[in-house]
């Protein structure tokens, strides 16, 4: 078994050796153990489970409550030449049917599934005519109420546990806690896990913390004395890009990046800092999920994150080659204060989190009683416009209730525009006459894209506008013209986010809003961003401090983080001027001596006496004249 991973790895992914724990991890899950793989970022999850998948017969379940990672994946596996599918919120039921046929005729050896989607019946009835290898958990800490990022519908994958009772799960996270940890392995109902870790440390990375108020101005001065590729986190989409021209003015090439982008921009964006055209990203924390980016030499918080996981996580995206770099936390006097405010913002007041519910269900339309399973389009802008709220505390309110399974927000759904034949190739020659640009369309349709007439596949209208030297709207017309004439089905590209009603609308004065919620999650936020503002103002190694935080006791401090480089710089600058002190006493007595007398008569390695030496004779305490040492009179 070790050759044939060893074969499949190489003919996918061109590498001829596993980087650390993976191997560990592939073969205990081909042996069939329930597995827990707890490794850093950058620490290259997703072959652990996507080499045994291949090694095994039928299609691989992966969840993950990530759309945008979720596609990513997909999209590498199948640029490997490997099928792979999805099923996530905003598909229609005509696509899922279609991923759900592929998947029981054993097309696909790999199907990414939202954890929403677990509960449907359609999902349920199809699961039961699958050949499913093996359950993956990506992401896994959602499960656990005592994780930073608890999702509830993470619960729902114990029951599939139960309809699957003999196929092993592979759980991956790169931040748990031990107690999150133990919460996994029982929430998945594992039965004797094999538990496998790497090690958090990450010796190569440098943890920084810069204190001041003029943080932009710091940037600019960290950038400019640390070479290389560079990742700038923020908080807010408005301070991407003012932080991005400010770089550019400066002389720095640098883009920015946030969620509400389109997804051209996006993949241009990351494409031009990937290939080293623009040195340095600014972003949000919707990058860097997926990225897999060597080279990144620094990376840099100008707002503290909320908790260690998050901190970890994203200064991870450093160093990932194994080279110098560095992490760096900007930390102003007004951060504590902000840190602590976010706290009471994520946590509005109950009532207005009851009368937020009230308001999106009249909002999208759901009646008392009615809704169950039901999802609608949902305007955030246009909500809060409507009723006159904040959008950070409506967004937390919304939070609140789907983490007590009231409703569930699906933020940003944003889906490309998709196409699926529905006529045979040889139908196709008995087509009634199409004007000449529909026409032209459907033969560049089929020159662009391959698979068409299995699966419904991803467009760009804009490639099909540049390569007939059409407009936008023509492609549009001409699209659904070939829709309504059944020769294709084409599904527009759609970005709304939505909510969706797992359960009937009850009235707002009867939600319950479980103490674990709510008060057990404030109390647990409010312990995190403690301890962030722990470690921003700590005197100890910080990398030690992380680590602690993971339940991991480090070896040694770390030799390498600001608060390390001090002590070790204020301990040379002692071990100096103790060699100074002897050398001016020694010259009192001796009034003046050789070098090699000097060095003879201190009880010091020569090498640090006559390091000292040289420097008091360019400061003056001390003169040579080419043989002897001398005390200078005026020193």
């Amino acid at each position: 078994m070790r050759q044939k991973i060893h074969d499949i790895l190489h003919q996918y992914w061109g590498y001829d050796t596993f980087r650390p724990l993976q191997e560990d991890i592939i073969l205990s899950v081909l042996s069939g153990r329930d597995t827990l793989g707890l490794m850093a970022t950058g620490g290259g999850k997703s072959l652990t489970f996507q080499v045994p998948a291949m090694a095994m017969e039928g299609v691989c379940i992966v969840i993950t409550p990530l759309i945008a990672l979720m596609k990513d994946q997909v999209d590498n596996l199948r640029n490997r030449r490997i099928k792979a599918a999805m099923i996530a919120q905003g598909m229609t039921r005509r696509e899922r049917n279609v991923v759900f046929e592929n998947c029981i005729n054993g097309a696909y050896k790999f199907l990414y599934v939202s954890p929403e989607r677990l509960s449907t019946d359609m999902f349920q009835h199809r699961l039961q005519e699958m050949q499913v290898s093996l359950i993956v958990v990506d992401e896994a800490h959602c499960i656990s109420q005592w994780g930073y990022d608890f999702r509830p519908s993470y619960l729902r994958i114990a029951a599939l546990r139960e309809q699957l009772p003999d196929v092993p799960v592979l759980a991956l996270t790169a931040s748990a806690t031990p107690v999150v940890a133990n919460d996994i392995c029982d929430k998945l109902q594992m039965r004797n896990p094999n538990r496998l870790r790497l090690t958090f440390a990450r010796p190569n990375i440098s943890y920084v913390v810069r204190q001041g108020e003029n943080k932009v101005q710091q940037l600019i001065h960290i950038a400019e004395r640390v070479p290389g590729c560079a990742i700038v986190y923020v908080r807010s989409r408005k301070r991407t890009q003012e932080i991005s021209t400010e770089l550019q003015q400066a002389g720095f090439t640098a883009t920015f990046y946030h969620a509400g982008l389109s997804p051209e921009e996006k993949n241009d964006r990351q494409r031009r800092w990937s290939e080293g055209e623009v040195r340095i990203m600014v972003a949000t924390n919707a990058f860097g999920m997926g990225i897999d980016k060597p080279d990144v030499r620094l990376v840099i918080h100008v707002d503290i994150p909320n908790s260690p996981e998050e901190y970890y996580q994203e200064a991870g995206r450093a160093g990932r080659d194994g080279k110098r770099s560095y992490a760096v936390l900007l930390y102003g006097k007004s951060d504590k204060a902000t840190l602590r405010k976010r706290v009471t913002e994520s946590f509005p007041d109950k009532d207005f989190i009851r009368q937020t519910y009230e308001r999106a269900c009249n909002f999208i339309g759901i009646a008392v009683g009615e809704g169950a399973e039901q999802m609608r389009e949902f305007s955030l802008n246009q909500f809060c416009q409507t009723f006159n709220t904040q959008t950070t505390q409506t967004l937390s309110a919304l939070e609140i209730l789907t983490q007590a399974g009231a409703l569930e927000f699906i933020e940003e759904n944003d889906s490309l525009s998709r196409v699926m034949m529905e006529m045979r190739r040889d139908e196709l020659y008995d087509l009634p006459d199409l004007d000449d640009t529909t026409d032209r369309l459907l033969q560049c349709l089929l020159r662009s894209y391959t698979g068409l007439f299995a699966d419904y596949v991803l467009i760009h209208e804009e490639l099909l506008q540049y390569r007939l030297g059409v407009d936008a709207q023509t492609v549009y017309e001409s699209l659904l013209k070939l829709s309504r004439m059944h020769v294709l089905h084409y599904i527009p590209r759609r970005r709304t986010p939505y909510i969706y009603m797992p359960v009937r609308r009850v009235e707002g004065k009867y939600i319950v809003i479980p103490h674990s919620v709510y008060e057990e999650r404030k109390e647990r936020m409010s312990e995190r961003v403690e301890y962030m503002i722990d470690y921003a103002n700590a005197q100890s190694c910080r990398a030690s401090m992380l680590l602690r935080y993971f339940g991991e006791e480090p070896a040694a401090d770390c030799d390498t983080c600001d608060n390390c480089r001090a002590r070790r710089t204020s301990h040379s600058q002692e071990r100096e001027d103790g060699v100074r002190v002897a050398i001016e006493r020694l010259l009192d007595r001796h009034k003046c001596l050789s070098i090699a007398q000097v060095v003879s008569l201190i009880h010091y390695p020569k090498e640090e006496v006559t390091d000292a030496l040289r420097r008091m004779i360019d400061e003056g305490i001390v003169s040579f004249d080419g043989v002897k040492v001398t005390r200078c009179e005026y020193s």
